[in-house]
């Protein structure tokens, strides 16, 4: 078998022409040939025959082709299709290298049952590129840096393009060019660019942020190796930001500045100094430096650069003394943060002298020492000199006087001469006083100098009182007890208090005095220590009750001081324990047996008091409770009238003519009465008289002198309900033909039937039974 194949390879419909390439597949021998083909310029859907494949045997049988693979029956489907008699292969859409630059087909050779005549055949398709695409950049613009003062040849940046031809022909080969340089500051051609590698290196010297700061370059990619005829091109943008560096020293604006600070004043600013950089502001090669080095041996004074603005803020951080100082000469020098750039010197305008002029103020007085401490015995007497506590004026350039003053005297035991400031007493000092802290009183004072304005200092005094024997012991404890019968070791510990210090207290002495001679006849002291003795029964049994036993204590001062006291002594009956029993306790506080059964016996009557006045109030509760009414108890209608949980009436009562509660269409028959008849259900049309408010019983007795009481109020009153044609409450309509309920005569005089009232029904029966009953009422 003999096939033949004839490959075209297409980019575009606008190419003129294209190469078919012929493959001769017999057995084992393969055979390339390169034909020629034309492709006129038609439309994508223009259908081209490239190729023909045919076998030997389509001479004797009729031969069916056909071919399979991706572009044939597999995607992208139908790019290449055959005609199944003729065998040749057409092309049916465009080609792109760029999507797929090859295809494996496969012939096939059938009769026409089917059968296969020739085995398949791999036909290998190559898409030849073609200049069909431009250079692209990744941006527009490119962004690079390079620092002022560079060496030519220094690199910038680098920038690349991409050709999505074949990149080894020269289709895909790209080649870079400047087009631009903006502005042309030094030169016009600052940069160049290398072909092939698209890195920007400076040409010349000469780039200087402070001139200019930034470049515009407009660089041009061209494929087919930089052919500008045949090549397509794009371009981009690339900004060249000239970087600063410490090319300029900073420089003070003066050679000389001034300023003036009051005395004994901190973190004030006294001077501002001013400086000019022309490196990137706020940057380290901007931000200046100041350090003082001359004329402040002790650092009163610190530099402090505003962040804002650069300048150098003198301040004082320690207080300065006019009387010491009047004026200070500084040499101050100013650096950047960043050192200089390699080669750049620093100016001589970057030093200058500061003078700084101290401004004298008035400054208080103070005492030499503060606080001053002397010492005294307690008892200095009224009118003694203890010291002369003065001030001094540090203003010494200025006459002035001071004058003392008093300011804190908790006792008020001191004052001060207002001249010389010498210290007098006015009170006996006590170290025992409640203001004496640890042995020392304190007391401040005040120095007042005549200056403008006048200023004033303070100074404390403390006054260390030495303890003398001032204080006489006091005993303790001034109450005990003890058992009547002597004991063993029965017996009461006593010590005593001194307010004074050693060795004016302890040890102590206690003694009993010699008169009266009862006392060592029942009692005896003994001592147990420095500071404590025991207080014990010389005889065998002392009668039970309180004892005021003296006791003499004496301290160890020189001299001694001694104090008679009295210890309340409770002698009472103890138990087996030794202590002092209940009946005996109170037999010892000076009550007798009978003193106690009358204690007794009052308490006692005093709560049957009680109980028969609470016995009494309770039975006259019931009795008021059980009094009966006046009237009869089936004539008590309180729990008919205060009945509220009844929703309806009885069976009784249930058929009411609800039309005679209706209200009349018309007034005309109270209108049209004759005169004389007055009916109580109408307000009187006469003018009313005032009467007199009628009396309130506010607790009665008796229900029925309360009912009674109301009837005449009422029957005395002519303008008093009732008078039911100004109290509707409710209209439930129109046509009623019976009068007024309320026309019946309220008053209980005078001849009246009520008989007729039994015929309303159960709820007037009791009115019926009260009013018609005869004379029994």
């Amino acid at each position: 078998m003999c096939l033949f194949v004839c490959v075209c390879v297409c980019m575009c419909v606008c190419v003129p022409t294209c190469l078919c390439v012929l493959c001769v597949f017999l057995m084992n021998l393969q055979y390339l040939m390169i034909v020629p083909w034309l492709w006129p310029t038609v439309s994508l859907s223009l259908t081209v025959s490239c190729l023909q494949i045919r076998s030997d045997q389509d001479r004797n049988i009729s031969i069916r082709y056909s071919i399979t693979g991706v572009g044939a029956d597999q995607p992208p489907n139908e790019v290449f299709s055959i005609d199944p008699v003729a065998g040749k292969m057409f092309v049916t859409k465009p080609l792109d290298r760029e999507r797929r630059s090859s295809y494996h087909l496969r012939a096939h050779a059938v009769n026409m049952n089917g059968e296969r005549v020739e085995s398949p055949i791999d036909l290998y398709i190559y898409v030849i590129d073609m200049n069909d695409n431009r250079p692209e950049f990744k941006n527009q613009v490119y962004n690079g840096s390079v620092d002022e003062g560079s060496k030519p040849g220094t690199f910038v940046m680098h920038l690349a393009a991409f050709d999505n031809d074949d990149n080894t022909t020269a289709n895909g080969m790209v080649r870079y060019r400047i087009l631009s340089q903006t502005p042309h500051s030094p030169i016009p051609n600052m940069f160049t660019i290398n072909s092939e590698t698209g890195d920007i290196v400076t040409v010349a010297a000469g780039l200087d942020r402070e001139v200019m700061s930034q470049y515009s370059i407009i660089v041009q990619a061209t494929d087919m190796e930089g052919n500008l005829n045949f090549g397509l091109s794009n371009t981009a943008t690339a900004i060249i930001s000239v970087t600063d560096i410490n090319d300029n020293p900073p420089e003070l604006t003066s050679r000389t500045f001034s300023g003036e600070v009051p005395e004994n004043r901190v973190n004030v600013v006294v001077a501002n100094l001013t400086v000019i950089d022309r490196d990137q502001p706020h940057s380290p090669n901007w931000n200046a430096v100041y350090r003082i080095i001359s004329g402040d041996p002790i650092g009163h004074f610190t530099i402090i650069t505003d962040q804002h603005t650069n300048d150098g803020m003198v301040t004082v951080v320690k207080p300065v003394d006019f009387e010491q100082n009047r004026a200070f000469m500084l040499t101050v020098v100013v650096n950047n943060q960043a050192p200089l750039a390699s080669g750049i010197q620093s100016s001589l305008q970057s030093t200058s002298g500061v003078t700084i002029s101290v401004v004298d103020i008035n400054e208080p007085p103070y005492f030499p020492t503060n606080p001053k401490s002397i010492r005294f015995e307690e008892g200095v007497p009224a009118g003694t000199s203890l010291t002369t506590f003065s001030a001094s004026d540090p203003d010494r350039f200025m006459q002035q006087s001071i004058r003392y003053s008093k300011l804190a005297d908790p006792a008020d035991w001191l004052s001060i001469n207002n001249t010389n400031g010498q210290i007098i007493t006015t009170a006996t000092l006590d170290r025992e006083s409640i203001y004496v802290k640890n042995n020392i009183y304190e007391a401040t004072f005040l120095a007042v100098d005549n200056g403008s304005p006048m200023a004033s200092g303070t100074g404390t005094l403390q006054i260390y009182l030495i303890d003398v024997n001032d204080n006489a012991p006091s005993l303790l404890p001034r109450e005990s007890q003890i058992c009547e019968r002597i004991n063993r070791n029965a017996g009461i510990n006593i010590t005593a208090a001194d307010t004074d210090t050693d060795p004016n207290v302890g040890p102590f002495v206690f003694e009993l005095p010699t008169f009266p001679a009862s006392i060592r006849r029942n009692w005896t002291v003994s001592r147990l220590n420095g500071d404590y003795a025991r207080l014990s029964l010389r005889t065998q049994y002392l009668e039970p009750g309180v004892y005021e036993v003296p006791v003499i204590v004496t301290d160890s001062g020189n001299p001694p001081l001694s104090n008679r006291s009295i210890i309340k002594v409770k002698v009472c009956p103890c138990d087996e324990n030794g202590d002092c029993t209940l009946v005996g306790a109170v037999a010892a506080a000076g009550l007798g047996t009978g003193a106690i059964i009358a204690i007794l016996i009052c308490i006692i009557i005093l709560l049957s008091m009680v109980l028969v006045f609470v016995l009494w109030m309770k039975r006259r509760e019931k009795e008021r409770q059980t009094k009966q009414l006046l009237i009869d108890p089936e004539d008590d209608v309180r729990d008919n009238i205060l009945k509220y949980d009844e929703e309806g009436g009885g069976e009784e009562d249930q058929d009411y003519d609800l039309s005679q509660l209706q209200q009349p269409d018309s007034l005309e028959h109270i209108i049209s009465k004759p005169p004389g008849v007055r009916r109580v259900d109408e307000r009187p049309i006469i003018p009313e008289s005032q009467y007199p408010i009628r009396p309130v019983v506010p607790h009665p007795g008796d229900i029925g002198d309360f009912i009674n009481e109301g009837l005449r109020a009422a029957d005395n009153d002519p303008t008093a309900p009732p008078y039911d044609s100004l109290l509707v409450f409710d209209y439930e309509g129109s046509g009623s033909t019976v009068g007024s309920v309320s026309s019946l005569n309220s008053s209980s005089t005078g001849d009246q039937d009520y008989d007729y009232l039994n015929d309303w029904g159960p709820r007037f029966k009791k009115l019926a039974d009260m009013y018609g009953g005869g004379d029994d009422e």
